[in-house]
């Protein structure tokens, strides 16, 4: 083979490794698109992540400073994603819904957040893309936490 040969096969092998991917968790059953460990998916969602995100939830998903405590504004800090927030504690239509159409439909009555909605920016897959980015960072024990409290959501 040639070596333009060989380039477009190792690119369509990316491509379809890449497209079985979205199809993963475009179409699997609810709540099971965030557990995928589908390696180009999570490189895709940490892409998505670093444009979007870490500018304010950290380049380490540690969130700001003091993040349980209001600013001078009123508003609270981004909190952290990793481990030590409580991304996890929710289940994940609840955090797809908020990156999508923000914070205002599943926060307390009168609670203001810097976050922007992000379904005018991101596609579905995108959004379920960096949200299975930020779980897989989690320890497995913070993982199965979250599977839990996922299974209770679902009344399961």
């Amino acid at each position: 083979m040639t070596r333009w040969a060989w380039i477009l096969l190792a690119a369509l092998a990316v491509a379809a490794s890449a497209a079985l991917g979205w199809q993963q968790i475009g179409l699997s059953s609810r709540g099971n698109w965030f557990e995928t460990n589908d390696a180009a998916v999570l490189a895709q969602g940490r892409g998505i992540y670093d444009r979007y995100c870490a500018s304010c939830h950290g380049t380490k998903l540690e969130g700001q400073s003091d993040w349980t405590k209001r600013l001078p504004s009123g508003r609270m800090p981004a909190p952290p994603h990793d481990a030590t927030g409580h991304t996890w504690h929710h289940p994940s239509d609840v955090l797809f819904g908020i990156v999508k159409e923000g914070v205002g439909k599943y926060a307390p009555a009168g609670y203001e957040s810097d976050m922007p909605a992000f379904g005018g920016t991101l596609s579905d897959a995108q959004i379920r893309a960096v949200l299975a980015y930020i779980r897989s960072t989690w320890p497995r024990e913070v993982q199965q936490r979250h599977e839990a409290r996922e299974r209770a959501a679902r009344g399961g």
